[in-house]
């Protein structure tokens, strides 16, 4: 069974930093496409970021752009998202997901496992 478990979330003040990690329970962890996603509260869950399996080509939401990088540590089954230069609106419930195609896609469907998530709080 996989399993993804999410941690690094907290509180901070707008301009700050926070690196959040996932990490997996998968068996062949490099063969697998990784993405984050968040969730504001009363709203619809939204692509953030994502790294394919082999190559780790990378995609971003363009509200993250700049500020935002993911990067997989294979060796350790993680995927972090490093936060910086953070901004109210960046407040979310944040989720990892996978899928064990070569995918760095934004749709929600495209990915078949799926953490608990973590909460970003961002304060003005």
């Amino acid at each position: 069974q996989v399993q993804l478990v999410e941690s690094g979330g907290g509180l901070v003040q707008a301009g700050g930093s926070l690196r959040l990690s996932c990490s997996a329970s998968l068996r062949t962890f490099g063969a697998y496409s990784l993405a984050w996603f968040r969730q504001p509260l009363g709203k619809e869950r939204e692509f953030v970021a994502a790294i394919t399996t082999v190559t780790g080509s990378t995609n971003y939401a363009d509200s993250v752009k700049g500020r935002f990088t993911i990067f997989r540590e294979n060796a350790k089954n993680t995927v972090i998202l490093q936060m910086n230069n953070l901004k109210p609106e960046d407040t979310a419930v944040y989720y990892c997901a996978a899928t064990p195609r070569y995918s760095n896609s934004y749709y929600r469907d495209d990915y078949a496992y799926w953490g608990q998530g973590t909460q970003v709080t961002v304060s003005s």
